[in-house]
């Protein structure tokens, strides 16, 4: 039985292995080549969409470092105007949208640009309610600021379930070397929420399936959100 298990285990690994090299032009080089267009053509957008990440109390995971400060660089840049980070509560006692604007104010991002949509609980609920404060904003043009690989996994739903093009521009890890260094510290001392419970102990894994597919989210009967 052990046997079968472990070879069970390292077919499952050498799988993923060969998908992951398969989508390597989408993880890495379509990245940069959308990234190059981009300067190239001058493009700029009213807001950046940023999905939070959880926050342990000490420091920014990597995964949140990344997304925040490729939103920096392509403020700094002028290709983003504002920035919205979304997430809320969600695996931690800590609103993510929060923690990931006070990271963005102490990297020198001014508050007046900053906004939070703090209610997503799932990746579909960061876009569906971010693109509801771009609109009440004014905001035309929005762009996705996040990890390749989730990138990937949201084209389909932003592509299909709003009027407004959201453009994708998920961050280039070789470009995100050049801020490595920036390890800006953020007081945290009323930034826990009590009492938290955490997504996996108010949904089943059916529940948060759905929430994943965008199911609790109200269209209002339409397919689409309207243009912004």
């Amino acid at each position: 039985m052990k046997k079968i298990k472990s070879t069970g285990l390292w077919a499952g690994l050498i799988v993923g292995v060969g998908l992951w090299s398969s989508c390597g032009y989408y993880t890495q080089k379509r990245p940069q080549k959308r990234y190059r267009q981009v300067v190239s053509e001058g493009q700029t957008f009213d807001a950046a969409i940023v999905p939070g990440y959880p926050f342990d109390g000490k420091a920014w995971d990597r995964l949140m470092k990344a997304r925040v400060l490729w939103a920096y660089h392509l403020y700094e840049l002028g290709i983003v105007r504002n920035i919205i980070f979304s997430g809320g509560g969600v695996h931690s006692p800590y609103v993510e949208a929060r923690i990931m604007g006070l990271y963005a104010l102490a990297l020198g991002i001014p508050e007046a640009h900053i906004f939070y949509e703090t209610q997503a609980q799932h990746s579909t609920e960061n876009i569906y309610y971010s693109y509801k404060i771009a609109q009440q904003q004014g905001f035309k043009t929005i762009v996705l600021c996040t990890d390749p690989v989730q990138s990937i996994l949201l084209k389909r739903f932003t592509t299909r379930r709003f009027e407004t093009d959201i453009v994708h521009l998920p961050f280039i890890a070789d470009t995100l070397k050049n801020y490595e260094q920036l390890n800006p510290t953020i007081d945290t001392g009323n930034m826990r929420i009590s009492p938290f419970v955490p997504l996996n102990e108010k949904e089943s894994r059916w529940q948060s399936i759905r929430g994943t597919m965008g199911g609790r989210l109200d269209w209002g009967g339409a397919r689409k959100l309207p243009a912004l």
